[in-house]
């Protein structure tokens, strides 16, 4: 049963960064403008780079594949996008799209530690698990 939930748990993680990933490579221009205002240098490079993180990462963590290196990756970027683009806490969106993220990076953190669960790539693979 603990396999089960873990396996929900990846899908639910890796949901919102393969649909953000792909959102943001099939509209690399958009993307970038949007980016550009958060005054971020080599905005076009930045979003495709934002946008395969966030794909190719959400589907490792979905499968299972590479899934600690995917958890810290992905731990980062959420951290590191809390405080570039929701840092104004005045406006109440902005809050909670900070806190979802850290939240995110918070489950992201515990796969790295922990791992995919049995029911993984990296499980099938005979990558070890730990027990912390």
């Amino acid at each position: 049963m603990n396999s089960v939930i873990v396996l929900v748990g990846r899908i639910l993680l890796s949901a919102i960064f393969i649909l953000s990933g792909f959102g943001k490579l099939t509209d690399i221009s958009g993307t970038a403008a949007y980016f550009a205002m958060f005054h971020l240098p080599a905005t076009t490079l930045v979003a495709v780079g934002a946008g395969l993180i966030e794909l190719f990462g959400g589907l490792a963590i979905l499968v299972g594949f590479q899934t600690r290196t995917a958890a810290w990756v992905l731990a980062l970027f959420s951290i590191a996008s809390a405080l570039i683009a929701h840092m104004n806490w005045a406006d109440t969106m902005q809050l909670i799209n900070f806190e979802k993220n850290l939240a995110i990076a918070g489950g992201f953190l515990l796969l790295a530690i922990y791992g995919p669960g049995a029911l993984s790539v990296d499980a099938l693979r005979g990558v070890k698990r730990t027990t912390a």
